[in-house]
């Protein structure tokens, strides 16, 4: 194919392309089709619609490129970093009760400062990247996540700890939303499967995280039985080293994301921006450096004309709500819209009702779960539950691609075998059936967790994904937030939980 031409396809042809729908391609004089498609872009502003055509075709063209591999590497090594992360404070909220006592004796603070770390770091980062664009989150945001962790872990105290965990987390929370949408937008249509797949990079980081609690929490912290009286510093160090290691893992691998990759600003990005010449330099410069074909012109892009309200200011009141806006464009996309904010909410609630609130459950109905008081066994068991979850973005990233489930198909069996498995959670009365259960559980959610990781951003329009992924991440912590109140006020011992 030349220089001077421009893909072209038969009206009955049909192209599946993420988030962009019947889009006509006027310089064939043809109709390119999407069907079963959530947002058609043409009824709202057809010269993006047209313009996303070119650009999804020439990054097809140009295909599957050691820099997206590369991509799918480091924003997978983020994903590794926000499960660390977020289970490195988790982990050490007993051993930080024990040692400091808490402020509040019902509420969990680490775990509320960490909820709400996440909360005000997606808000941030997914509100302000459809503006900015993606590149600065991903260089920046994990020497945030890595300063703040090697602090935490020398706080002396319950409050400045929990403040260094928000702080860290907001770094974990805006890392997270940016991280799928920013491979998603380098993807040709072939490999999109891997979003879904990346989550396996989560699990690696819950798993690392297992295995160093397991090193440190089983040999330097105080018996869980310990008071503020009974537990010094000197006796309590686990937790701190656990910060320490971790901090010191996630300043290696944000160095590692300044030096193997150059990052860009997402072709897709520019587009809704109509930087035309930098979507063609960044696509051009890409097919160059891999010997890759690549036909799409400039002009080819030009030519269509400006995308909507991009004569406005990328701060002005218009864009700025349209972000929002966007994603409610059409009935069909309201109603995606609306149910995957759902789906968001209540995962962010269940979370932590299924950590903190069940295990009062159980013990109020008589189950020995936790077995004779070990530290070594206590981490011993974490470890293999969080290994376990490994397993689940595997079987996501296989079940995606099939006709018999698809995203959506493979979302409700995620769903529908962990609400089965967490319903006999609570029938469990020995140790062994609290191992193997829990981590069935983690591997069953992960499957629902990977697969809604990929398909939040797959099913939102390119110009507003940033914006919609972080209000569904928002909406997540809410979520989470409200779990871990819930779960720290509530009585597991009422007469109602004993019917």
């Amino acid at each position: 194919m030349s220089g001077s031409e421009v893909p072209k396809l038969d009206t009955d042809d049909e192209i599946k392309v993420t988030g962009e729908v019947n889009q006509p391609d006027t310089s064939s004089g043809k109709t390119i089709i999407f069907n079963n498609e959530v947002y058609d872009t043409s009824r709202v502003d057809p010269v993006l619609a047209e313009k996303m055509v070119l650009v999804n075709n020439a990054i097809d063209e140009i295909g599957m490129t050691p820099f997206q591999w590369k991509l799918f590497l480091f924003n997978g090594f983020g994903y590794a970093v926000d499960s660390l992360l977020i289970v490195c404070n988790a982990i050490a909220q007993p051993a930080v009760d024990r040692e400091f006592g808490r402020p509040n004796k019902k509420i969990a603070g680490v775990a509320l400062a960490s909820q709400i770390g996440l909360l005000a770091g997606a808000a941030f980062w997914g509100f302000t990247a459809d503006i900015i664009g993606r590149k600065l989150a991903f260089n920046s945001s994990l020497f945030v996540c890595a300063a703040f962790v090697l602090i935490g872990g020398g706080m002396p105290g319950y409050i400045s700890f929990s403040a260094m965990v928000a702080i860290y987390s907001a770094g974990a929370g805006g890392n997270y939303v940016l991280d799928a949408t920013n491979l998603l937008e380098f993807l040709p249509v072939t490999h999109t499967w891997l979003v879904t797949f990346m989550s396996i990079w989560w699990a690696v980081g819950y798993t690392i995280t297992g295995l160093l609690a397991w090193a440190f929490m089983s040999n330097f912290s105080c018996p869980s039985d310990a008071t503020p009286a009974t537990c010094p510093r000197s006796e309590n160090w686990g937790w701190r080293y656990l910060h320490f290691t971790a901090g010191s893992l996630v300043l290696v691998l944000s160095v590692a994301r300044l030096l193997f990759v150059r990052m860009k600003h997402t072709p897709r990005w520019l587009l809704t921006q109509n930087r035309d010449a930098e979507v063609h330099s960044v696509l051009e410069d890409l097919a160059r450096t891999y010997n890759r074909p690549f036909s799409l012109r400039l002009e080819d892009l030009e030519v269509k004309g400006k995308v909507l309200h991009t004569e406005n200011s990328r701060w002005s009141a218009i864009r700025l709500r349209k972000h929002f806006e966007g994603l409610f464009e059409t009935r069909p996309l309201a109603y995606s819209t609306v149910v995957i904010l759902a789906n968001w909410f209540v995962i962010g609630m269940v979370s932590p009702l299924y950590s903190v609130f069940l295990p009062y459950y159980l013990a109020s109905r008589g189950a020995n779960v936790r077995g004779p008081p070990s530290n070594y066994i206590t981490w011993r068991n974490y470890a293999i539950n969080k290994v376990s979850g490994l397993f689940g973005p595997i079987i996501a990233g296989v079940l995606v691609e099939t006709k018999l489930f698809g995203r959506r198909g493979t979302l409700a069996l995620g769903a529908l075998i962990t609400m089965v498995l967490q319903f006999g959670y609570t029938q469990i009365k020995t140790p062994a059936q609290n191992v193997g259960v829990s981590a069935a559980i983690t591997a069953a959610s992960n499957i629902y967790y990977g697969t809604i990781y990929a398909y939040t951003p797959e099913i939102l329009p390119s110009a507003h994904r940033a914006t919609g992924y972080g209000l569904c991440v928002v909406l997540n912590r809410v979520g989470g937030i409200l779990g871990v109140l819930v779960g720290s006020y509530a009585n597991g011992e009422t007469k109602c939980m004993r019917a």
